[in-house]
């Protein structure tokens, strides 16, 4: 294939799919480039990430991405222009890391379940954010600090591509910022892990070497995570355009939408049906193709 793009495009299309399973076939990316008329298909990774120019938004761009989500294959048709971004901000739990370290928290100090149902219906939007985190936390009290350390040792995990993604971004000139609507204590472990310039989250109280079952007010909340982005731009200079962000979460919504290029990554049901691009199959490395970057950019 070659990597010649139409002259003055208006759009890209981006199909691309699980690295662990890559699944992308040559013949559907043919076959959808000359459905839409678009430009000569660009491989940014074999049977895992492709883009084309196209003239203008397919009008059946949903009907074809519904089908292509039944082969394990997501569709990204967005605008050419500025699409490299400056800056990222990046949620945290089931974002970053793979888990949701409230629910991890109150596993170990037994009541999982009851936390964890709370979690799912706070993250779809059923439940007002700061509400659910005060209740939430308050399942804590009377847990040495050590718990905190338990769950980043034994069960916080990275997602897949995040130190990739990051690493990439910032060796071509970008920031990356975490924003979490979770606890100081593990933005703290996963910025130094992974990167980030600056990280932004909830503090819980302690006392005595116990947790209070309380946190630090102002609770950092989807408002918060707006006026993170805004402060940031303005701090580096940019505008809201020049911003790639990602989140899976209700609290993440706002933030998602006001970014130039807002990612809903394996996000609930809620957040996918509010965002224009959605990531169900691939990971972090995602985010750099969406920006045009092929993987023989990424860093390692």
């Amino acid at each position: 294939c070659t990597t010649r793009h139409k002259r003055n495009p208006m759009f890209i299309a981006t199909l691309l799919t699980a690295p662990t399973e890559p699944v992308l076939d040559a013949s559907l990316a043919d076959s959808l480039r000359n459905a839409w008329g678009g430009g000569d298909a660009m491989w940014l990774s074999p049977d895992e990430a492709v883009e084309f120019a196209l003239p203008a938004m397919p009008e059946n761009r949903w009907k074809v991405w519904n089908s292509l989500q039944t082969m394990g294959v997501d569709l990204i048709v967005q605008p050419t222009a500025g699409r490299r971004k400056a800056l990222l901000l990046a949620d945290m739990d089931s974002t970053m890391i793979e888990q949701e370290c409230i629910d991890e928290l109150a596993d170990v100090a037994g009541v999982g379940p009851k936390v964890a149902a709370i979690t799912a219906k706070a993250m779809n939007g059923e439940l007002d954010f700061e509400a659910a985190l005060i209740e939430r936390v308050g399942t804590l009290k009377g847990q040495k600090i050590s718990i905190i350390d338990t769950v980043l040792k034994d069960r916080i995990t990275f997602a897949s591509g995040g130190k990739t993604l990051i690493s990439t971004m910032v060796k071509n000139g970008a920031s990356a910022v975490l924003v979490s609507g979770g606890f100081t204590d593990f933005t703290r472990h996963v910025s130094q892990k992974l990167g980030f310039s600056k990280h932004f989250a909830n503090t819980l109280i302690v006392e005595n070497g116990l947790l209070t079952g309380e946190v630090r007010k102002p609770i950092l909340g989807q408002e918060a995570k707006v006026q993170t982005l805004h402060q940031t731009c303005q701090e580096l200079g940019l505008s809201s355009d020049q911003v790639i962000a990602v989140g899976d979460g209700a609290n993440d919504l706002p933030m998602l939408q006001i970014a130039g290029t807002g990612v809903a990554l394996h996000a609930k049901p809620l957040v996918a049906k509010h965002c224009e691009i959605r990531i169900n199959f691939g990971d972090l490395t995602a985010l750099l193709y969406l920006q045009g970057y092929s993987k023989s950019e990424f860093a390692s």
